[in-house]
């Protein structure tokens, strides 16, 4: 049986329209090892409630690393164990790095930083790569800064894992809609 070169996949879209789900699946397809990194804090009973329910959905056969911040640095290290590593999600990591009160410009740092370390781990095809983010730059312009901010940079983070990925999927009411593949040995385009 011929092995498959590793791949990357971002998957984006609105909340609630199936994100998690289909990155689960394309996971159980890929077969193997899998590591769900979750990026949720359990702040309050709300979401104490939903990373409870992400829990079980998950297959028991997967292990799990928490890791609200400093998320590549941590999945280098377990990349060799695994077949396939789901993030989920980029959303909650951004917001994780913008809001531990540091002034925006820093928070704002330090997010693309995350980033672009995300990115480059993506780079290395040590493993399948499975991410999932939200897509929040088709609403209204929010009204405070700081609501400002997190949407501009999620966008940005957004930009750099999609550039990176070898496969983008934008997900609506439960469907995905492929936006972007590379084929095996093809060269990026300019923009990709």
């Amino acid at each position: 049986m011929k092995k498959t070169r590793p791949k990357s996949i971002l998957v984006t879209g609105g909340a609630r329209s199936g994100k998690s789900a289909y990155a689960q699946q394309t996971a159980e397809k890929q077969g193997g090892r899998v590591l769900f990194c979750a990026t949720a804090q359990a702040l309050d009973d709300e979401m104490r409630a939903r990373i409870h329910a992400h829990r079980e959905s998950r297959p028991c056969g997967w292990d799990t690393l928490e890791a609200p911040i400093n998320v590549a640095a941590q999945l280098e290290k377990s990349c060799a164990h695994y077949d396939t590593i789901l993030v989920d999600c980029i959303t909650l990591l951004v917001a994780n790095c913008l809001g531990d009160g540091q002034p925006p410009a820093e928070a704002e740092k330090r997010a693309l930083q995350e980033i672009r370390a995300l990115a480059s781990l993506l780079k290395k095809k040590d493993c399948n790569y499975i991410l999932v983010t939200n897509e929040v730059g088709q609403g209204i312009v929010p009204d405070n800064a700081l609501a400002r901010l997190y949407r501009d940079v999620l966008g940005r983070a957004n930009q750099i894992l999609a550039a990176q990925a070898d496969e983008v999927y934008l997900m609506t009411a439960g469907l995905p809609l492929r936006i972007k593949t590379k084929e095996a040995g093809a060269q990026p385009r300019p923009g990709d």
